[in-house]
């Protein structure tokens, strides 16, 4: 047998001497692409003075990062400490504003902490171009290293709490929003954190969720501290949360919010237990996937990249065109930017591209502004279409190879986040663990067969029926167990997980198991594909 990494490097050989490529993985695909097929089509087009900077090697092999955005006192340093379950260099927590720069916190062997300015020279990390917001934003910017098994499967980025009131108006001496905006194109998700109490939502607040807008996919908001409401409150402050979102983030679906109190301190009201460790699953469950789906996720954002810039192609090219060679250009220009809308349709309706793929017109009018006109250049469809052959056959090749890359990583355990507060809420091994001791779970452990309690219930029902040698036939079963209103699917399947000896009809014991099973389901809980060890009556343990 070959292992998946043999096979792997086989498929790719193979697909490689077809096509005159071959790579290592996705990420080295990605690299070479970028770097032959859309990287010139971007210098040519002057993209990265507009949009965003070049793309480099750490942004291609870095981990998934995960970045908190929220107003002071949301608790978002003290979710970072509940996810490592440890401290981290520079960790500052309290109710006032503490946490007043961006700290990238990322795995290192030992504990220490890296300057802003040192960060931005490092090739091996991601944040070099982040050098363009001056010297007053790095001298609050910082990488805490700190040795956890959280952050081998991912990096933390927690920001400055956004202020409220006053304090809002007091300038931070550099470009918040667009600092927020560079991080939100790079990041793999970002989580808002509403405080239950403070729901207002500041102007800055404002302008930093607006400045996320066209990431949506990567949004999860989150509602911590819920446990310092009671039931009844909790249930307006949600009503509350919704209403605000709603007129912040321009949506007609409703986002996804997980309710929670993360942070080990014991919970003020505990009425809503089950919720929260429901909630926290559901978000633990999310941020575990990010892992596995990283390579797609840097798929995705290449190709997001490569329909921006051949949309900026055609509109710098088309106002090329239509400058004058000689006289009139100032006058010109200002006209050509003030009808860039109409530039936009006009661009639309030739080319066939969605509206939803040009920039935003009112930023792209400010850019223009301040550029000169006469050094923009006129269309290359050569690299045009060194971009659309990477879209329609580079990215397919890679997308084939994903699923490979899924399967490399799911045998070296690299898949998923192990370590700090992951291995207590993912935990199966312990009665603490979700849904312990309840639904099928009941009677794990236990000495005793969990349905021998109940047993004289459904002997009382089975000896009702008549059996004849101990055991009842399908048909007289089927009268008792529709009794229950349960959807004939469901009942068919429990018949099958009860029939534990597969001869078609049930012994006392496997009616009594029949029974359990439905009232696991009756209590609203799910049945498994297959019957755990502790539910198989004791006498048919050898089957």
């Amino acid at each position: 047998f070959t292992s998946t990494r043999d096979m792997f490097t086989w498929m790719n050989k193979e697909e490689g001497r077809k096509a005159g490529d071959v790579y290592e993985g996705v990420a080295e695909g990605l690299k070479n692409i970028y770097r032959q097929k859309l990287l010139p089509l971007e210098k040519e087009y002057q993209f990265h003075d507009f949009h965003s900077p070049a793309l480099d090697d750490p942004d291609f092999d870095a981990k998934p990062l995960v970045m908190l955005v929220g107003q002071y006192s949301t608790g978002k340093t003290t979710f970072i400490k509940y996810l490592l379950e440890q401290d981290f260099p520079g960790i500052r927590i309290g109710p006032e504003p503490t946490t007043d720069r961006f700290i990238a916190v990322m795995h290192s062997d030992s504990d220490g902490v890296i300057p802003g300015n040192a960060l931005v020279v490092d090739p091996k990390k991601q944040f070099r171009p982040l050098s363009k917001f001056g010297n007053a934003f790095l001298n609050r910017f910082q990488c805490s290293g700190t040795n956890s098994q959280v952050l081998k499967g991912i990096s933390i980025v927690d920001t400055p709490g956004i202020l409220s009131g006053e304090k809002q108006r007091t300038d931070r001496g550099y470009d918040f929003i667009g600092v927020l905006e560079w991080f939100a194109e790079r990041v793999d998700r970002i989580l808002l954190l509403f405080d239950a109490h403070k729901l207002d939502i500041s102007d800055e607040f404002r302008r930093s969720i607006e400045a996320l807008r066209g990431h949506d996919d990567k949004i999860r908001i989150v509602l911590n501290k819920s446990d310092m409401v009671d039931h009844q409150s909790l249930m307006r402050v949600y009503g509350a949360l919704m209403w605000s979102l709603g007129k912040v983030l321009g949506t007609p679906e409703v986002a996804r919010v997980y309710i929670g109190s993360y942070w080990d301190q014991p919970l003020r009201y505990d009425i809503n237990r089950r919720l929260f460790e429901a909630e926290e699953q559901d978000l633990f469950a999310d941020l575990q996937s990010l892992p596995r789906n990283a390579a797609l996720r840097k798929l995705n954002d290449l190709i997001k990249r490569a329909r921006l810039a051949k949309v900026h192609a055609f509109i710098i090219s088309s106002l090329k065109k239509d400058m004058p060679s000689v006289f009139g250009k100032e006058g010109k220009k200002k006209e050509l930017i003030k009808n860039l809308d109409s530039l936009y349709a006009q661009l639309q309706r030739e080319h066939q591209i969605s509206p939803g793929d040009f920039p935003d017109v009112k930023k792209m009018q400010e850019q223009l502004a301040n550029q000169d006109f006469t050094k923009f250049h006129p269309l290359d469809k050569k690299l045009l279409e060194r971009v659309d052959t990477m879209l329609a056959e580079d990215i397919a090749k890679l997308m084939a190879m994903v699923p490979l890359e899924e399967a490399m990583s799911k045998d070296s355990g690299t898949d998923k986040i192990e370590g700090g507060v992951f291995d207590g809420v993912m935990e199966s091994k312990t009665p603490f663990m979700y849904k312990g001791g309840e639904g099928i779970n009941a009677g794990v452990g236990e000495v005793e067969w969990v349905i021998s309690k109940d047993r004289y219930k459904y002997d009382s029902l089975f000896d009702n029926l008549n059996p004849i040698d101990g055991k009842v036939t399908g048909a007289s079963a089927k009268g008792e167990m529709i009794k229950s209103k349960l959807p004939n699917n469901v009942l068919g399947k429990i018949w099958k997980l009860a029939d534990v000896d597969k001869d078609g009809m049930l012994d006392a014991d496997e009616f009594a198991l029949a029974m359990h099973l439905m009232n696991i389901k009756l209590d609203g809980h799910d049945l498994p594909q297959e019957l755990p060890a502790h539910l198989v009556p004791p006498t048919k343990r050898g089957f």
